[in-house]
């Protein structure tokens, strides 16, 4: 059975993959080993279209694979070289194992893409640092190599499978959405939110995922998240019940709706960008109306359910604003105008060496899930190797395959690929056994048997899980070794032998090596992460309670940024690992209220109206406690997340229009701000409460025994 059974499309897809590797191999390998009379330089192109186009998943489609694999020829000739020059010591290959294995496995910081590739790299260097030493056939080995790898890229762009959409066209698809939205009686809000759904980097396919580190790879992730936030602010504001007429708002909607438009346009032409600062005039000249509306006598200022909505129309406005500067990145590769602020737009202005030199640096950490994968790829590399040079295993290379190809992110997600891929192989192994045995020294039906076996192998595995790739894979073996140079059944044992070996010691480095993969990690990183973002929610009040004439403390976010990503990373492999697992906690939830508040410490003190003598002080008084109780909370929250104590529940200070002093477009924007996190973190808390018992109430919080959630 698969582990994962495929769509339609995903089939067809597979198909055609095998078709490409196959073609490509039997196009550089049968001339070269029958025409040209070359065994080593044939073995380099079947093995070269096999590690790039089968072993290594390069997301994209026909062109754009073939560029990435054009790419990365040279370093896969590097490569080749470097193995074939340190398998002159048993001690030279594993220190360059090391080295290599570490430095391809943590390539996954730069995308999908290198991400996609770094196995077929790490191969070029496993086959060439295994005995013999033959300096001398480095000539053959290159030479194979590259046409292998040219083999293949000519056959993605003969034989593509169907493009994708690409992000920007995405964005601009929810766009047009967002503008009819804006819109009186525009679109439901389900649709609103199905439409922002379509935006999460997890219905993306890979090659289309804005994950570099340069300016427009981030201004497209960061343009989908305010797209994502516009979206569900739409569909949240077309839920609210029905006020009374407030033409300020239907004017400001008006603007963002024609934004939309705009910037949908501006995403998949390049021609006609929104006017520069046009919405944030807007939106001053709405703070302004509502500073006029306020100073009105009591009896003719407009209900606070009007000020309520009038503050969610700011907050979509200010989502809206952001979609335009992430536009004019995304699509000139810097903004032609000054990106306001410019803590949220940090990368705007820096270089591109600069950029990727922060995601490098900002992985090398133990908490960065990425640094840990690498680590542990390295070190199980490095130790079949020596494993295999120093017990002299006849065919070494699979030892190491093993661990690369079976190895996964958890002890237990290991486990389960060893015990199929071992019992695939044992089928494997007889089958070829007999096939060996009965065909002996018969090197023409080897040759006419390679090409189907590899089409059924490279098509059927895939489909069927582990245990058939594996089996299958062996057959692929068998009749392709046949052909080079005289083998018996023991050819089959052999394999056996090394990918028992191999499984073993990916299985070692998964259980001493975080064998619960993101599991912990995703809860320390959640826990930072609120409580790095925690801190910018008295920082935000004081900025809105002081007088115009006042200081404004300017929010240092960085830190929550920096977590925000290193949480997201954990995240995403926890999904992975665990796409079934029964766990109530809603670490999406998490990563929206973390957003919420960076965004709030910003667009609050940058658009949120301050009083000309500060605020009055029962309204200071009850915006501080709420700021210290949305703390506390928080804390609690992290507590849970960590296996900590948390401290008791506090009651939440109650906050209400009745209260004796009338709400002001200050205390109207930070209350809505506030309530609404106070209702996320509630979800939130009562996601990581364990189920009521069958015998009594559910456990409250200060009850709740200290192991996390999940």
């Amino acid at each position: 059975m698969a582990d994962v059974i495929p769509t339609g499309q995903e089939r067809a897809n597979i198909v055609r993959r095998a078709v490409r590797v196959t073609v490509a191999v039997s196009a550089g390998f049968y001339p070269l080993l029958y025409g040209a009379g070359l065994p080593v330089m044939a073995l380099y192109a079947l093995f070269a279209p096999i590690a790039v186009g089968l072993l290594s998943p390069v997301p994209g489609s026909g062109p754009q694979r073939a560029s990435v694999m054009l790419r990365a020829l040279p370093p896969a000739l590097v490569l080749a070289t470097l193995g074939t020059l340190l398998a002159v010591e048993t001690w030279a290959a594993v220190a360059g194992m090391l080295v290599v294995g570490f430095l391809l496995a943590f390539a996954a910081v730069g995308g999908p893409r290198p991400m996609g590739v770094a196995p077929g790299l790490q191969l070029f260097y496993i086959l060439a640092c295994f005995p013999p030493y033959a300096p001398g056939t480095l000539g053959e080995r290159l030479a194979g190599l590259a046409i292998g790898v040219l083999l293949l890229a000519a056959c993605e762009l003969l034989l593509p499978d169907p493009p994708a959409a690409s992000y920007p066209e995405r964005l601009a698809l929810a766009l047009a959405e967002a503008a009819r939205g804006a819109a009186p009686g525009g679109v439901p809000p389900e649709k609103l939110r199905e439409a922002g759904a379509r935006l999460r980097l997890a219905s993306v396919p890979s090659a289309e995922r804005p994950a570099g580190a340069g300016r427009t790879d981030r201004a497209l992730e960061q343009g989908g998240r305010a797209v994502r936030r516009l979206l569900d602010q739409l569909a949240t504001l077309a839920e609210a019940p029905p006020v009374a007429a407030d033409p300020a708002s239907a004017a400001l909607l008006e603007r963002v709706a024609g934004l939309c438009t705009t910037c949908s346009r501006f995403l998949r032409t390049g021609d006609g960008p929104p006017a520069a600062g046009a919405l944030e005039e807007a939106m001053r000249d709405f703070q302004a109306e509502r500073v006029r509306l306020a100073s009105l006598p009591p009896g003719e200022r407009p209900p606070v359910e009007v000020e309520r909505r009038q503050s969610r129309v700011l907050a979509l406005a200010e989502s809206a604003r952001m979609v335009e500067i992430t536009a004019d990145i995304a699509t000139h590769g810097r903004p032609t105008e000054p990106a306001a602020p410019r803590e949220l737009f940090w990368y705007a202005d820096l270089s591109t060496p600069r950029l990727w030199a922060r995601r490098v640096v900002g992985n090398v950490t133990f908490r960065s899930v990425l640094f840990q994968n690498a680590l542990r790829t390295a070190l199980g590399l490095a130790a079949a190797r020596a494993v295999a040079g120093s017990l002299d295993l006849a065919h070494g290379f699979w030892v190491l395959l093993a661990v690369l190809t079976l190895g996964r992110t958890t002890a237990g997600a290991t486990w389960q690929a060893v015990r199929r891929a071992v019992a695939g192989n044992a089928a494997g192994a007889l089958v070829a056994g007999a096939l060996l045995i009965g065909l002996g020294t018969h090197t023409d039906v080897y040759a006419a048997l390679l090409a189907p076996v590899m089409l059924a192998a490279f098509a059927l595995g895939p489909l069927l899980g582990v245990a058939y790739a594996q089996g299958l894979f062996t057959l692929v073996v068998a009749t392709a070794f046949a052909q080079i140079e005289p083998v018996t059944w023991r050819l089959s044992e052999a394999r056996m032998i090394d990918v028992v070996t191999g499984s073993l010691i990916g299985l070692l480095c998964g259980l001493l090596a975080w064998p619960a993969g993101a599991r912990r990690e995703v809860h320390r990183a959640m826990a930072g992460l609120l409580r790095s973002c925690a801190e910018l929610v008295p920082v935000t009040a004081e900025a809105l309670l002081a007088p115009t004439g006042g200081s404004r403390a300017s929010p240092h976010t960085l830190p929550g940024v920096h977590r925000l990503r290193l949480a997201e990373a954990a995240y995403a492999q926890y999904r992975t690992e665990a796409p079934g697992e029964d766990t109530r906690a809603d670490w999406h939830a998490m990563l929206i209220a973390a957003n919420h508040m960076l965004l709030g410490a910003h667009w609050l003190p940058r658009f949120g109206l301050r009083p000309e003598s500060g605020a009055t002080a029962p309204s200071a008084a009850r915006a501080r406690a709420t700021a210290r109780e949305l703390v506390a909370e928080t804390d609690r929250i992290a507590s849970l997340l960590t296996g900590e104590r948390p401290g008791p529940a506090r009651r939440r200070t109650a906050r209400t229009a009745s209260d004796s002093d009338p709400p002001t477009p200050l205390s109207v924007d930070l209350e809505v701000w506030m309530t609404s996190l106070a209702h996320q973190l509630t979800r939130i808390e009562a996601s990581l409460r364990p189920p009521p018992g069958p015998d009594g109430p559910p456990v409250t919080s200060s009850q709740r025994r200290t192991a996390p959630p999940g």
